[in-house]
C-alpha cells in the first residue's frame, strides 16, 4: 500500500488541484492517522492500519513551525496562495483547533496577507460552537457532503462515531453561505463481510437528493472531485470527466458556482 502520511505540523508547499500553491498544516500526529471518518478512498489509508504513537502537535508547536516556514518563504519570495488545514485526519478534532485558527489568521495577516486560509473538513465537528466560530473566521470553509444516503455514508465514509446526515445538513445551512461543499464522486465495489457493496454515487439515485441538499444549504461554491491517488480500497475507480461535468452543470444551473477536479 502506497498511501500517504503527511509530516506535521507543516508540509509542502504543494500544488492543489483546487486551491493553487498550498502550504499544508497537519494537526494530526506525523506518524499516523486520527480521523472521525474511515473512508474507503482515503489517501492516508485506514485508521486501523495507521495508528499513531506520537501525540498531536501542540498549538504552540503549530504556530512556531508555521511562522518559521512563512519567514523562509518570504525570504525566497515564493509565498503560498493558501494555508490549508489538511493532512492525516480530521483537523477540527484537535482540542485547540479554534486557538490554532486564531494564530494562523494572525500569522497570515503578518506575513502573507494575500493568502487564503482554508480548512478541509469532513463536517463531523461542526456542531461544536468553538469549531463553528473558528470556521467562520477562515476564507475557505470547505466541508464534506458525499451523499445524503446513510447506507452509502456508513459503508464508504464510515463515521467512527454518531453521524446523522440530517443534522449535518442543518449544520451546513447554519453557516448561511459561508461554506464550500466538497463531494467525492466515484465508482467500484467494496467488501462487506461475505458480500460486496456497489459504490457509485454518480447515479440519479444519489445525485438528485444530493442536489436538493445543495440547494437547501446554498453554499458559496461546490467542489466536486474524484479519486486522484491510490486508495486502501482497491476496487474503486474514478468518475469520468463527462460525468463530473454533467453534475457540475446541474449545480451551476441552480446559480451556485461549481468546479470539477478530475
Amino acid at each position: 500500500m502506497s498511501t500517504i502520511i503527511y509530516p506535521a505540523p507543516i508540509f509542502g508547499p504543494v500544488h492543489s488541484r483546487r486551491l493553487g500553491i498550498s502550504l499544508g498544516i497537519n494537526l494530526m500526529p506525523e506518524d499516523g492517522k486520527v480521523c472521525t471518518f474511515d473512508c474507503v478512498y482515503c489517501e492516508c489509508g485506514f485508521n486501523a492500519d495507521r495508528r499513531p504513537r506520537r501525540p498531536r502537535p501542540t498549538r504552540q508547536q503549530v504556530a512556531e513551525a508555521l511562522e518559521a516556514k512563512l519567514k523562509d518563504m518570504q525570504q525566497s519570495a515564493k509565498m503560498p496562495d493558501v494555508l490549508t488545514f489538511a493532512g492525516n485526519g480530521e483537523p477540527t478534532a484537535h482540542p485547540d483547533f479554534a486557538g490554532i485558527i486564531h494564530d494562523t489568521v494572525e500569522l497570515r495577516n503578518r506575513y502573507c496577507p494575500a493568502a487564503k486560509v482554508s480548512v478541509l473538513s469532513n463536517s463531523t465537528m461542526i456542531g461544536r460552537q468553538d469549531v463553528y466560530d473558528a470556521l467562520m473566521l477562515v476564507d475557505n470553509n470547505i466541508l464534506k457532503l458525499d451523499t445524503v444516503d446513510m447506507t452509502y455514508i456508513n459503508k464508504v465514509d464510515r463515521p467512527t462515531g454518531r453521524y446523522d446526515v440530517g443534522e449535518i445538513i442543518a449544520g451546513l445551512k447554519s453557516f448561511k453561505g459561508h461554506v464550500i461543499i466538497q463531494t467525492m464522486f466515484m465508482k467500484g465495489t467494496i467488501a462487506d463481510g461475505q458480500a460486496a457493496f456497489c459504490v457509485d454515487n454518480t447515479t440519479e439515485q444519489y445525485v438528485k437528493p444530493w442536489l436538493e441538499a445543495i440547494k437547501e444549504i446554498a453554499p458559496q461554491e461546490v467542489m466536486i472531485y474524484t479519486i486522484d491517488r491510490e486508495t486502501p480500497g482497491h476496487q474503486l475507480a474514478k468518475a469520468s470527466p463527462d460525468v463530473l461535468d454533467a453534475i457540475r452543470e446541474r449545480v451551476i444551473a441552480m446559480g451556485i458556482p461549481c468546479q470539477a477536479s478530475y
